[in-house]
């Protein structure tokens, strides 16, 4: 697949719903990147959905990569997203591990990522990427639909996952 020319396409059928609602999410939130893992058929892997800020969106169905024009309008509903706000980006340090954030940011910004991958369903997986004071070290949170496996945070390299019981 390597130096393959990428498709450009108009819809990606089923997954229009998916790419809607990471598209709205990212702009709701101030994300920078919003990427969901989403199972499809029997028998077919995973596609992943990359949505950034003012680029193309990739779909990779694993054999193949799509993409589709960031604005471009789909005839798909997103399913109910979450209630989240911008927050500014935050302070950290990645070699030691600190984020210095308003009261709550990371818990917000935390819950809501758990609600969009909830509001994909199955055993899908949402993450999104928020912007911080060192451009080497955005913060991702991912989670899993399902709640069956902890939210997790990475800063740069470095992953934590939160508490299971959290919140």
């Amino acid at each position: 697949m390597d130096g393959d020319p990428i498709e450009l396409v108009a819809s990606v059928g089923a997954l229009d719903a998916v790419v809607v609602a990471l598209r709205e999410f990212l702009h709701r939130s101030g994300a920078v990147r919003a990427v969901a893992v989403v199972d499809r058929e029997p028998g077919q892997g995973p596609a992943v959905i990359d949505c950034a800020r003012l680029m193309p969106i990739e779909v990779d169905y694993g054999d193949r990569v799509v993409h589709l024009p960031h604005a471009i309008e789909l005839d798909a509903e997103p399913p109910p997203l979450p209630d989240v706000r911008q927050l500014p980006p935050f302070d950290v340090d990645a070699a030691k591990g600190e984020i210095a954030a308003p009261l709550g940011g990371v818990a917000h910004l935390a819950e809501a990522v758990r609600d969009l991958a909830a509001a994909l369903g199955g055993r899908n997986v949402a993450m999104a990427q928020f912007a911080t004071n060192d451009p080497d070290a955005p913060l991702a949170i991912t989670a899993r639909a399902d709640g069956s496996e902890p939210i997790v945070l990475a800063l740069g390299e470095e992953e934590f996952p939160m508490e299971p019981d959290w919140p």
